[in-house]
């Protein structure tokens, strides 16, 4: 799943989710400026990130995986988080100062 979050999108707060498994093998991309997050509907699963850059923890955010004025459709209701996870705030909770900037690019 990856949420819109660049201010001044014309797609901010706009999702789009989809199932990767081990038969197709696709992948997603989510460029920068997007949230994202995943649920496992198996047993186990391996999850592998490629990022743009180092991890940077001080600049990690979350937010609510639930939030209602997103209304991402998770194929589970029943979820298990983490401490961190469970304390993410909704998206409009967010500081506009955290949130990247949408930069229009023209061809």
């Amino acid at each position: 799943m990856a949420v819109d979050i660049r201010r001044g999108s014309p797609h901010f707060g706009r999702w789009y989710g989809c199932v990767l498994d081990d038969v197709d093998h696709r992948q997603l991309y989510i460029p920068p400026g997007f949230a994202h997050g995943f649920c496992v509907l198996s047993d186990e699963a391996d999850f592998f990130y490629k990022c743009t850059d180092y991890y940077h923890p001080p600049s990690e955010r979350g937010i609510a995986w639930d939030d209602p004025a997103i209304g991402i459709d998770w194929p589970l209701q029943d979820v298990a988080l983490s401490a961190k996870d469970q304390a993410n705030p909704r998206l409009a909770d967010q500081l506009v100062e955290n949130l990247p900037v949408y930069e229009e690019r023209r061809p």
